[in-house]
């Protein structure tokens, strides 16, 4: 199986606009660079809480709640991380 790259797309979200990221390139090596994971994550952290809860409702209609806890399991982490890390 030959694996392809995904090419890298503008992103889509209102909040990018808002944030002045629709002219940036979020795939681009120059910004990886330059940013770690976490700093991604935690700016992005409502878009990916968001997300998750949208995959775990889907779970939940597809007659999947143990699946559906998971992500929400998944989510629940890494608010409360944030969280924790706000405090410190």
């Amino acid at each position: 199986m030959v694996s392809r790259a995904i090419p890298a797309r503008r992103l889509l979200c209102p909040v990018s606009e808002e944030r002045g990221l629709t002219g940036s390139d979020p795939g681009s090596d120059q910004e990886a660079a330059t940013q770690s994971v976490g700093a991604i994550a935690e700016l992005y952290l409502g878009n990916l809480l968001y997300a998750i809860e949208r995959c775990a409702m889907a779970l939940d209609e597809d007659g999947k709640p143990v699946d559906a806890a998971f992500y929400r399991g998944i989510g629940r982490k890494l608010a409360d991380a944030h969280g924790k890390s706000r405090k410190s």
